[in-house]
């Protein structure tokens, strides 16, 4: 049996946020003081790798970042969760993408926004469609041409397809939905594209489309699942939420840890579910991202023991000054 190096590989750029937890969002020439900030990365793919690689598993990112000081941070961190950067490019004299996120306690939403990076995203050509064979699972976000070239590459070798589907409707998806195999979407994909609430129906029409599994998540009132074992609907763990940054890309990422174990739809859910809920407890998509230990342990007892998650927020909070004192003094390699 052909043993794969990777159990996921997915195509993304990261990108720096700094993450201010404050009261509620000021007014017009209103201040906020921040209560609690941080420095993380983030993106769709970085961050639900990051979750896979928390889970356990072997990841690889295919992408591209600037040189500078946000690249070289989200490099590190990438490192630091052991994910593979082989086919990672580092534009050189290139800036990275940087955003500001604003969470409140108020609306327990968020704000953001963001300077694009000057670096380049990938280009086909400076892509190695083979290097995916190396996994037993492809991860993407996007469906422009690039993504479904690689979509169809992984699928006719083999390579089950997950999709992040995200700030599009439905009908943005057509071109790469032939080629895959978990579709798990936001509520916002489901509210732009269904006027009604006939979940199942709806999607048993995007398994004719090709993908046998479709997932969509729908925040504090849960997911809807539906595969070949049957339609589930699974509620919202209840957690005291103080950031949703990152919770969708979480739970995609902890989506891979239940495919790799062959557990059943409901308990890949469920477990991916409580990981993301989890998350919501710390600031930022990073920091709060759970091992399978403490996830386990959350579902059976409902307890959260975090002072691993904690220690994780604390490192986070000074994270882009720590690692540039690391850098002045030498202790980083450039």
């Amino acid at each position: 049996m052909d043993t794969k190096k990777f159990d996921v590989i997915g195509i993304g750029h990261p990108c720096v946020d700094y993450l201010a937890h404050i009261d509620s969002l000021p007014a017009s020439n209103e201040s906020r003081a921040v209560l609690n900030g941080s420095w993380q990365c983030g993106g769709k793919i970085p961050t639900g790798l990051a979750a896979a690689a928390r889970c356990g598993l072997s990841c690889a990112l295919i992408g591209a970042m600037g040189d500078d000081l946000f690249g070289q941070y989200c490099y590190k961190d990438f490192e630091d969760h052991g994910i593979d950067l082989s086919h990672t490019l580092i534009r050189k004299d290139a800036t990275t993408d940087i955003g500001v996120v604003l969470s409140d306690d108020k609306t327990h939403g968020r704000n953001i926004i963001y300077r694009r990076g000057s670096y380049q995203h990938l280009s086909q050509e400076e892509i190695d469609f083979s290097f995916l064979c190396q996994a037993d699972y492809f991860f993407v976000s996007r469906m422009d041409d690039l993504h479904v070239t690689a979509a169809k590459y992984a699928h006719e070798h083999g390579i089950k397809v997950l999709i992040d589907a995200d700030n599009q409707p439905l009908r943005e998806y057509q071109k790469i939905l032939p080629y895959i195999d978990y579709f798990i979407a936001s509520e916002f994909v489901y509210n732009e594209s269904f006027q009604d609430t006939d979940y199942r129906r709806h999607m048993e029409e995007i398994q004719e489309l090709g993908p046998k599994t479709v997932v969509f998540t729908f925040g504090e009132d849960g997911c809807r699942a539906l595969s070949e074992e049957g339609y589930f609907e699974i509620p919202a763990f209840k957690v005291n939420v103080l950031d949703t940054v990152g919770a969708g890309d979480t739970f995609h990422g902890a989506f891979f840890y239940g495919l790799v174990h062959k557990l059943s739809l409901k308990d890949t859910a469920t477990f991916a579910s409580a990981v993301s809920a989890i998350k919501c407890t710390c600031i930022g998509g990073r920091a709060g991202i759970p091992t399978p230990d403490i996830t386990l342990d959350f579902i059976r007892t409902g307890v959260i023991h975090d002072s691993e998650l904690k220690a994780r927020e604390n490192r986070y909070s000074w994270g882009l000054n720590n690692f540039f004192q690391e850098i002045t003094h030498g202790t980083v390699e450039k």
